[in-house]
């Protein structure tokens, strides 16, 4: 089991001029107990868009679910 976060950051892709915004629930499953740094869920959040640059993802919000 997963430890959840609910997210909400912007996407924007290379080929378009406009930005999406995507809010949500996210699920890790990691051993790791770390509190994340915002690029490391930018990164995070770029490569479940299959996406190489975290530069793309803008990150406003991550919180843990209790």
């Amino acid at each position: 089991m997963g430890t959840k976060y609910y997210t909400r950051f912007l996407l924007q892709t290379l080929d378009q001029d406009s930005v999406d915004e995507y809010s949500g629930v996210v699920e890790l499953h990691s051993a790791r107990q770390a509190v994340m740094d915002t690029v490391e869920i930018e990164k995070l959040l770029a490569q479940s868009f299959d996406l190489d640059a975290s530069d793309q993802i803008r990150l406003l919000n991550w919180s843990p679910l209790h």
